[in-house]
């Protein structure tokens, strides 16, 4: 490596940089003297797949560079060796049309390396990947160690003892440091390549944005905007008075642009003065009889204000027994209902309620949701769950007291974030509430919780909301984001648990 570098550059191959090309491709092949592409084979190349040829220069100079092809998945999922899969070296193989992003090369002189320009190279092909809309890259890579083991070890024992850095490999273990992972072994597959034993090992990286069916419209959305409805409580001389004043905020979230609107748990508590002189069980009762015309009223609000309404939660009885439910009423016309699972002792002791059975998640023009309520989303099972079945949000309605209710609901919510790889998004009520018993005092703060890693905030909170004060709080969340993280997270919370040891599981599923 030379001790001064002005200028380092990565940039599509051009012709004319043929020379330089050749003279370090020589240079870093030196075991396979003959091995380099001909002008004629550039040029051919560059007039197919212009944007898949890359080089990168310093101070000038050609000292690496990486070419490509795009090729059908039918294709990399054959038997085949490197002359087959570049068309007897005339690249006959390459499709416009084709799925993957096939490396037929790529090399740093090596006077360069140590400087981690392949990675530069790397990180390029992946930018053009997703930037073509394809399905993965792929390629053979060479195991040029494996001469020294071949008498020792079989390929596949080679390759494991690479892959948990028990040896070194100077192709393959740049490979898997770069979040490719190994589909199989091919036998013969360069000829000449007397390093590798002509081993090669075919390995893939996927494009996590890749979208197989692109639509012009209705297309699933990256960038979701909540909004938080920080309730309230008053009185409330009837159900109509309630529906002006949750339109009033559905109408304002909408105005945003929000593509949901998350309301509180019981939010509808007031309408329950109209029973205070009855007990506490019977009041409640009284009141789930307006669940089902309030559920109807948001499903129209949902359509005329085009927002997905998370409804918190209502009382709702169902063969004599009384649940805490809400509703999901999507924008299309469509609602689907949710239980609470765990009920709070103050729940069972006041109101006699129990807990559902049934917990899912839910699909929706902004991808898959989860809902808890309150006090579920204390219980780690229950996100966990969710998260499997590919939970990107999760909603909790909550409706707490004091702040040490508040502050289990909080934290909690925030650890789901984190160890769920996924957004949380609370919303309970606030103020005070005379003249309807066991909802004297309320206590809240709104807020949007985020996994904790570089593109998050450091302290994993997107947004909170002034406590204890009527509101609303309006958070964009960007699903790419945790896509990322999936994938390369600096620690991998979902992927990295040990499931040999073990698991967590629905009993009804």
């Amino acid at each position: 490596m030379q001790t001064k570098i002005n200028k380092v550059e990565l940039r599509n191959l051009e012709i004319e940089d043929y020379k330089q090309l050749k003279k370090s491709m020589i240079e870093s092949y030196p075991e396979m003297a003959d091995s380099y592409w001909g002008s004629d084979d550039i040029e051919r190349l560059l007039s197919i797949f212009p944007e898949g040829q890359l080089v990168i220069l310093v101070d000038g100079k050609v000292v690496g560079s990486a070419l490509s092809l795009i090729v059908d998945e039918k294709l990399v999922d054959k038997k085949h060796n490197y002359q087959q899969i570049s068309g007897d070296y005339t690249f006959s193989t390459h499709n416009d049309n084709a799925e993957i992003l096939y490396g037929i090369d790529v090399f740093i002189h090596p006077n360069y390396r140590g400087l981690r320009l392949g990675r530069r190279l790397y990180d390029a092909r992946k930018e053009l990947c997703e930037q073509l809309n394809l399905k993965a890259i792929v390629f053979a890579g060479r195991i040029p160690n494996y001469r020294d083991h071949a008498k020792k070890m079989s390929p596949k024992t080679y390759i494991e003892k690479v892959r948990t850095k028990e040896l070194y490999d100077p192709v393959l273990s740049f490979q898997l440091s770069n979040d490719f992972h190994v589909l199989r072994i091919i036998k013969n597959y360069l000829e000449g390549d007397e390093e590798s034993k002509e081993f090669a090992v075919l390995l893939e990286w996927n494009n996590i944005y890749y979208d197989d069916s692109p639509k012009l419209i209705n297309l699933k959305k990256n960038i979701i905007r909540l909004g938080l409805i920080q309730w309230q409580m008053r009185p409330l001389n009837n159900v109509e008075a309630l529906f002006e004043q949750a339109e009033f905020f559905i109408d304002v979230v909408s105005g945003y642009g929000s593509d949901f609107a998350l309301f509180p748990e019981l939010f509808i508590a007031p309408l329950m003065a109209d029973y205070n002189h009855l007990s506490e069980a019977e009041a409640i009762r009284e009141l789930a009889r307006h669940s089902d015309p309030i559920r109807k009223r948001f499903q129209e609000f949902a359509i005329s204000y085009n927002i997905n309404i998370i409804t918190g939660s209502m009382p709702y009885l169902e063969n004599g027994n009384l649940y805490n439910v809400g509703f999901l009423c999507k924008r299309d016309g469509t609602s689907e209902m949710y239980t609470k699972i765990h009920i709070t002792p103050n729940e069972v002791i006041h109101w006699g309620m129990k807990g559902g059975s049934q917990f899912k998640t839910f699909d929706t023009d902004c991808g898959k949701i989860g809902i808890l309520i309150c006090y579920d989303v204390e219980f780690p099972e229950l996100p966990r769950l969710l998260a499997d079945e590919g939970m990107n949000i999760l909603f909790v309605p909550f409706l707490t007291d004091t702040q040490n209710g508040y502050t289990r609901v909080k934290h909690c919510s925030q650890a789901r974030a984190i160890e769920n790889e996924c957004y949380v998004a609370i919303a309970g009520c606030v103020g005070n509430l005379p003249k309807v018993n066991n909802m004297d005092i309320q206590y809240a703060q709104a807020s949007v919780f985020t996994p904790s890693d570089f593109a998050f905030p450091s302290n994993g909170i997107k947004a909170e909301a002034t406590p204890n004060t009527e509101m609303t709080l309006i958070v964009d969340v960007d699903l790419n984001l945790l896509k990322e993280l999936h994938e390369h997270g600096s620690v991998k919370t979902l992927k990295d648990r040990r499931t040999d040891l073990y698991e967590i599981k629905k009993l009804n599923s």
